[in-house]
């Protein structure tokens, strides 16, 4: 572009000549005012600009530190994160199968009791009915005797005494029952 607007200055001070011309005086102001030019820029502009550039450099390999260093802490957090959730669901695991073997045990135990109280209640309703059959038995076995003795006494009313129906048909009724 300088060398446009200075091509655009020659022409306009020769006055005659074309674009395509080479002339020897423009070609050497050219490159002086070039010269002078990039030294008056590396003066002024060029430490500012390398150092602005250098800046940029080093914030932009800092924040990519800094995203390497959150990438690797996301991992790590990710993989502990996986291992917590491992260890939990194995955990859950362990403890709805001991829930289970729980379950099964009370359910054997109840099982098991609710069986022995049945047993026990027709043990006991069993020993309660023998007693009241041996009771009843008793009973009416006295009142079996106190009527043969009471109808024995009718039919012989003088013959013997009292004592000896009563052992008369005792033993009558213990012959019958071992019978």
């Amino acid at each position: 572009m300088l060398k446009a607007y200075l091509a655009i200055i020659a022409l306009a001070s020769e006055g005659g000549g074309s674009l395509v011309d080479v002339n020897p005086g423009l070609v050497i102001w050219t490159v002086i005012t070039f010269l002078i030019l990039l030294f008056v820029l590396k003066k002024i502009a060029w430490k500012p600009i390398l150092t602005a550039l250098n800046e940029r450099e080093d914030a932009i390999k800092e924040s990519l530190e800094k995203a390497e260093k959150a990438k690797e802490a996301a991992q790590k957090i990710l993989e502990e994160n996986q291992a917590s959730l491992l260890k939990a669901e194995e955990e859950s695991k362990k403890i709805i199968e001991q829930s289970r073997q729980y379950a099964l045990k009370l359910k054997d135990q109840m099982m098991k009791e609710s069986k022995e109280q049945a047993q026990k209640i027709i043990e006991d309703a069993s020993s309660q009915i023998d007693q009241k059959k041996e009771a009843a038995f008793s009973e009416l076995k006295t009142k079996v005797a106190e009527i043969a003795i009471q109808a024995a006494e009718k039919i012989l009313k003088e013959n013997l005494d009292k004592d000896s129906n009563k052992k008369l048909v005792n033993k009558y009724i213990e012959d019958i029952t071992k019978n």
